[in-house]
């Protein structure tokens, strides 16, 4: 409902109001952070990809459940969310795919095939603003992609080829702002490109390391690259980036365990973390504090030890 403040002003679709005086409001988008559940979909736990969507709460510490099934059971795909809907983009099960499925919020009811990516990836990073998901990089049938491609929330339509990353780059980490999608890791470049318009990415700042396989998270102010491969070791570091100016990454904490292809969610107030490879599978989902640097702690377990799902998680 809007609601009318002192001096006429309308406030709607949700806004979060600083404290202070005259403080601007700032917007809540509603699904690049959550504030009921975190999914974390696909994956491999064995020989052959798996196709169960668990879901774990964001209101109380606790552990996974299996709400449903993709159509299609992959590893290494990558995912994107709306306010209503997860989607599970494209990866990898003996050829790689370009579907993109999505499942309902709502209901736990299981995945359908909607859609597809103009160019089948695996390994890439997902990014959602308030009206598309996005799928950057990633490797092809037969190379390295750079390719930005773009899908709407608002109707069940194939993806096109937007624009371009600096370099052709895959196992990176995807993160969003309310006015940017962020691709990092494999690499040291954190690269960003505008929601409001169809442009190539520019790279805006670096790592303290070159994580390969790691995942991502955002607050309203800051993207995370948790865990991953630096270059040779399981990693524990959590590495926090600001969305306000264009800067370097700082080490801000640690995960419980250090992990590669593990996947990540973000609600209003923690970054999570879920699964990976440790080098054994993990069942392990952390969370870390957004509103204060420092180390993360073990708050449940998958139903199932993974690695390899969605690099990034859907929420809501």
């Amino acid at each position: 409902m809007p609601i009318t403040i002192s001096g006429g002003v309308t406030l709607s679709g949700g806004v979060n109001l600083a404290p202070g005086s005259g403080a601007a409001p700032t917007p809540v988008t509603g699904n690049n952070q959550g504030t009921n559940y975190g999914y974390d979909s696909t994956g491999q736990a064995g020989p052959g990809a798996l196709s169960t969507i668990q879901k774990y709460s964001y209101a109380s510490d606790g552990n996974a459940t299996n709400v449903a099934d993709t159509a299609i059971a992959i590893i290494w795909g990558t995912g994107s969310s709306s306010t209503t809907s997860g989607y599970v983009v494209a990866g990898f099960d003996g050829s790689t795919y370009s579907d993109i499925q999505k499942f309902t919020f709502s209901t736990d009811s299981d995945a359908t095939s909607v859609a597809n990516l103009t160019t089948a990836t695996r390994i890439a990073s997902g990014q959602s603003s308030e009206t598309n998901g996005y799928s950057s990089g990633g490797i092809t049938a037969t190379s390295n992609n750079n390719e930005i491609q773009k899908f709407p929330f608002s109707a069940d339509n194939d993806a096109t080829d937007v624009a371009d990353l600096l370099s052709s780059r895959y196992s990176t980490s995807g993160q969003s702002s309310s006015t940017h999608g962020y691709t990092s890791g494999n690499t040291n470049d954190i690269e960003k490109f505008p929601f409001s318009a169809d442009s190539n990415s520019t790279d805006v700042g670096d790592l303290i390391n070159t994580p390969d396989k790691p995942t991502g998270q955002n607050s309203s102010t800051h993207g995370y690259v948790s865990g991953g491969d630096a270059p040779q070791d399981d990693n524990d570091t959590i590495q926090k980036f600001s969305f306000s100016s264009d800067s370097n990454a700082t080490n801000v904490g640690n995960l419980t365990v250090g992990a590669s292809r593990l996947c990540g969610t973000s609600s209003t107030t923690y970054g999570y973390r879920t699964g990976g490879l440790t080098p054994a599978y993990s069942n392990i989902i952390d969370k870390f504090s957004f509103s204060s640097d420092g180390d993360a702690t073990d708050v449940g377990d998958l139903t199932i030890a993974k690695e390899a799902g969605t690099n990034t998680g859907q929420q809501y």
